[in-house]
C-alpha cells in the first residue's frame, strides 16, 4: 500500500520539530546555542526559553545514536548565564552545562540549505525546490516548496510517508465521493479533507491536487501559515485550499467545514493524543485519518489513543525511524435502501 520512495533522508539531518521563529529573515549573523540530549528532554528546553524568548528559532535533528540534537538560534547575542538557567530548571543542570554556545556567519541558512535539496518523490508526488520546477515529468504531480522557515519541504520521511498514504487514499476517496454524489442529504457530493499543522501547506496542497476538491489547512503559527498561504498560491490550488491560523482542532471553523472524510496530522505524540476525542468527532462515518509525526517507538501509544475513540489501523507505513499510521474511523452508516 505504501509505494515507493525515490529518494530517502539520510540518518542526522532531519529536521525532527522544523524551524519555529518569529523572524523575518537568518541574513543577520546568528547566536546559536547547541546541545545533545534526549526527545522529551529536548521539548521541555524548547517550551522554558520560548516562554522567555520571542524572537527564536529552534532547530532538532535526530542523530544517528538516537540522541537528538536541538539549535537555538539567536538574532542578538543571548546572556549565557541566563540560558543554562532556563535549561537547567527545565532539563538538570548536567545538560545546561553540556550547552555550547557559538557565532554563525552573516547567511540565510536555511534557503542554502533547502537550495542543494533534491526533488523528492512519494508515490505520484514530487516535492521540489523552483530550481527544478523544469525537471519533474509531465506524468507526476508537482509540488512546488520554497526554501522558508516553515516545517515541510518532502525530505522528511514523516511527510514523504503521508504523501504516499495521500496518494494511495486518492482512489478510494474518489469512489466514495461517487457513491455520496447519488445520496441525498446535506452533504452530497461534499468532500473535505483537514490538514492540522500544515507547516508549509505541502500535504494540503497534494490533497488538493490529488482530489480537486476543497481542504481546510490549519497551522498554529503565524509565520508558517503565511507560507503556507504562498505556497498554494505558487501551487495554483488557491480555490481549493483555506490557511486557516489556528491552535488544536476544537474552534468553530473546524466545526463549520466537517465532517470531514480525510484528516492528516503530522505533528507530535503529545499533541496527537491531546487531540484524538476531537478528531474523531470530525471524522466522517469511516474517514480517514492519517497522524505522523511519531517515532517508531512512540506508534504504539498513538494507536492506543486513536483506537479507543473508534479508530481502526488501515496501514502502518514505517520509513527511518519513522512510523506513520493510516487509521479509518469505522462506523457503519444505517441502510438506505427503502423498508
Amino acid at each position: 500500500m505504501c509505494g515507493s520512495i525515490v529518494q530517502e533522508e539520510s540518518q542526522g539531518c532531519s529536521l525532527g520539530t522544523g524551524v519555529r521563529s518569529s523572524q523575518a529573515s537568518t541574513r543577520a549573523p546568528t547566536a546559536v546555542a547547541r546541545v545533545l540530549t534526549d526527545r522529551e528532554t529536548l521539548l521541555r528546553i524548547e517550551d522554558a526559553l520560548s516562554d522567555h524568548y520571542d524572537e527564536i528559532a529552534s532547530a532538532s535533528s535526530l542523530e544517528g545514536s538516537g540522541s537528538w540534537c536541538l539549535e537555538l538560534h539567536f538574532s542578538n547575542p543571548p546572556d549565557e548565564d541566563r540560558i543554562r538557567a532556563l535549561v537547567a530548571g527545565a532539563a538538570g543542570s548536567e545538560v545546561a552545562q553540556r550547552m555550547q554556545f557559538h557565532v554563525l556567519e552573516a547567511t540565510d541558512w536555511v534557503r542554502k540549505s533547502l537550495a542543494g535539496l533534491s526533488p523528492v518523490q512519494a508515490g505520484r508526488f514530487v516535492v521540489h525546490g523552483s530550481h527544478d520546477r523544469t525537471r519533474i515529468a509531465i506524468n507526476h504531480m508537482a509540488i512546488e516548496i520554497e526554501a522558508s522557515l516553515a516545517f515541510g519541504t518532502g525530505h522528511h520521511q514523516s511527510t514523504q510517508a503521508c504523501l504516499l498514504a495521500i496518494d494511495v487514499l486518492a482512489k478510494p476517496l474518489a469512489r466514495k465521493r461517487k457513491a455520496n454524489a447519488s445520496r441525498p442529504g446535506r452533504h452530497k457530493g461534499k468532500l473535505q479533507m483537514l490538514d492540522v499543522g500544515t507547516g508549509s501547506g505541502v500535504l494540503a496542497i497534494a490533497a488538493a491536487k490529488a482530489l480537486r476538491r476543497p481542504v481546510l489547512a490549519s497551522e498554529i503559527e503565524l509565520r508558517s501559515a503565511a507560507v503556507a498561504r504562498e505556497n498554494v498560491r505558487i501551487n495554483r490550488v488557491a480555490r481549493f485550499v483555506r490557511v486557516l491560523h489556528a491552535a488544536g482542532v476544537k474552534t468553530r471553523p473546524f466545526r463549520a467545514h466537517s465532517p470531514y472524510v480525510l484528516i492528516v496530522a503530522n505533528i507530535l505524540l503529545h499533541p496527537l493524543c491531546e487531540m484524538a476525542t476531537a478528531m474523531a468527532r470530525l471524522a466522517a462515518p469511516n474517514a480517514y485519518t492519517v497522524i505522523s509525526g511519531l517515532l517508531t517507538t512512540q506508534a504504539r501509544a498513538a494507536l492506543a489513543s486513536y483506537r479507543a475513540r473508534g479508530f481502526v489501523l488501515i496501514e502502518r507505513i514505517s520509513l527511518g525511524n519513522w512510523t506513520t499510521l493510516v487509521l479509518q474511523r469505522k462506523v457503519t452508516e444505517p441502510s438506505l435502501r427503502p423498508k
